[in-house]
């Protein structure tokens, strides 16, 4: 049985093995100024900024706080508690894998475990519709977040190349690049024989000494947590901030309905925890549970002013959907990769991303070079070749010699790709989530030209024996923010049109997914919401 970690006056200290820090406390009863419901890539970050601004903070987090130097180990069986493994019902032409490749479980959520792709959005994808025809606007433009997006990258220290060369000039990346893998090589030699550019990825995991954060040592198990805390995570970056500002973190508090007052404003969060319901009082609530969850407390916070979900007079929290397809190409080399060195993604290529000419599709799509480990080598094989026995031995022996190469694809805002809820409950007694996912033609088309190119470029550098596989990884919209009240569920600064002190802070906010990992930019727009609250907190508008 997993005990919770947190409380009496203190959290673990992320840095030393059995180690404590202070942390502060507030009573169930007590009107904190903000509840935030999640410790991921966007609560973490906007519990630190509200805490260091001077705000009253207490975050739910329905996971543990985990020790990196304990509870992260060379281990790809083990390291499976990260994920999110509640049930959930998952269903469509294009039923969504739910899991280890878009959800997180514990402080620092999906952090602890992403591949550390720290990549801006395009700028003209924040105006999609206008410009480039698909999709929706974001209400802000790339201009508007770029100084967030500084101050997340100075806070994760990213490790980037002098000259990235796609998008917007922009300050350099604080740390040098990393040193370059073979499967990173792989696709540098195919891109430049085909004349296209490519990059080293920016990465949040440090290549140089910093603070407590030792450089990585390219162990390359940085999708099972890492046990060096080289990884900026958000369990590492954020939350020890937050800590320190006065904020108060409590695992293992599972939301499970939002309380709206007579006033018609939220009152506070019902949580369980140690096997009790509570509830925290609040002068503001802020939804941070990532894409599925936070419209599953939306819509399991129903009352008589909301009889479809808390915040829901649009009809939109749940909607939308979006994830980020991920076809695949892998061929065999006569040279050995061994791909399992270093980070799992090195080498990217955003050619399609920044290129409109020459597509029979709209949207996007970056690709990377690849690390799977053995494990995860095997599951991929039986799962998409169906190989079993002696026809999976002798493929894996083939594992030191593989490279490949996978797409993070857009796909389609549609109403009909949605979180619902079903008639199955968990473990603490609340509706499970339903997710309904198919893909658009469009989006089809853009997987398609993806296997193609990519399948090109390891031609080119020399791959064998091409195979195509299928993915999904991000899982983003649900609760879109916008400028009317129609057409999104939140404002430009994430806050509810129907509850004024009800916030949402997480990708469920993106109205288009673009073709890039998201955890950047949900940091950045968190930083941008620290910002904004702290404004109109002196304006007398909260």
């Amino acid at each position: 049985m997993i005990a919770p970690r947190t409380g009496g006056g203190r959290a673990p200290d992320v840095y030393e093995r059995g180690g404590w820090v202070t942390m502060r406390e507030y009573d169930d009863d007590d009107a904190v100024d903000f509840v935030i419901v999640g410790a991921g890539a966007g609560g973490a970050t906007l519990a630190c900024k509200l805490a260091e601004a001077g705000f009253s903070v207490v975050v739910l987090e329905a996971g543990p706080f985990w020790r990196p130097l304990e509870d992260f180990a060379s281990d790809e069986e083990a390291q499976q508690q990260l994920y999110w493994l509640e049930e959930r019902l998952s269903g469509g032409t294009d039923a969504l894998a739910l899991g280890g490749n878009n959800s997180g479980w514990g402080v620092g959520g999906s952090t602890v475990h992403f591949s550390m792709i720290s990549l801006r959005f395009r700028p003209e994808w924040f105006r999609s519709r206008s410009q480039l025809g698909y999709g929706f606007d974001w209400p802000i433009t790339y201009d508007e977040l770029a100084p967030y997006y500084d101050e997340a990258e100075r806070a994760l220290a990213v490790s980037g190349p002098v000259r990235y060369p796609w998008g917007p000039p922009r300050r350099r990346y604080p740390y040098r690049e990393h040193e370059m893998n073979a499967a990173g090589l792989v696709l540098a030699r195919g891109a430049e024989k085909m004349g296209i550019e490519w990059s080293a990825v920016p990465l949040a995991t440090v290549s140089a000494p910093r603070g407590k954060s030792p450089p990585c040592v390219y162990r390359g198990f940085c999708n099972f947590g890492c046990a060096t805390n080289a990884k900026q995570s958000a369990l590492i970056v954020w939350i020890p901030r937050a800590l320190t500002a006065g904020a108060e973190v409590r695992d293992l508090a599972m939301a499970g309905r939002i309380e709206l007052g007579a006033d018609g404003r939220a009152a506070g969060v019902h949580y369980r925890r140690n096997d009790a319901w509570r509830f925290q009082r609040a002068r503001n609530v802020v939804v941070a549970g990532y894409a599925i969850e936070t419209p599953r407390l939306l819509l399991n916070s129903t009352c008589s002013r909301f009889p479809q979900g808390l915040a829901n007079s649009s009809g939109l929290v749940g909607t939308h959907l979006t994830t980020h397809a991920g076809p695949g190409v892998w061929a065999r080399f006569d040279e050995a990769i061994r791909w399992y060195k270093g980070p799992p993604n090195m080498a990217v290529c955003e050619h399609w991303n920044y290129t409109d000419a020459g597509k029979d599709f709209h949207g996007g799509y970056a690709f990377m070079s690849q690390g799977p480990l053995p494990r995860a080598w095997a599951q991929l094989l039986v799962t998409e070749r169906h190989l079993w026995g002696m026809a999976l031995r002798r493929e894996m022996a083939d594992y030191n010699h593989m490279a490949g190469l996978v797409a993070v694809a857009e796909t389609e805002p549609r109403a009909c790709n949605r979180v619902e809820l079903a008639d199955v409950r968990d473990r603490h007694g609340l509706p499970v989530a339903h997710v309904t996912f198919e893909y658009a033609a469009n989006d089809r088309r853009m997987q398609d030209h993806a296997r193609r190119f990519m399948g090109e470029m390891l031609a080119a550098a020399g791959g064998k024996d091409a195979w195509t596989s299928d993915d999904t990884s991000h899982i983003l919209g649900t609760c879109r923010m916008g400028n009317d009240r129609e057409t999104s569920v939140v404002d430009a600064d994430g806050r509810s049109w129907d509850v004024a002190n009800l916030w949402i802070c997480d990708g469920s906010l993106f109205p288009t997914a673009g073709g890039v990992n998201p955890s950047l930019t949900i940091q950045a727009l968190a930083c941008r919401m620290g910002a904004r609250i702290q404004a109109l907190a002196a304006r007398g508008e909260l």
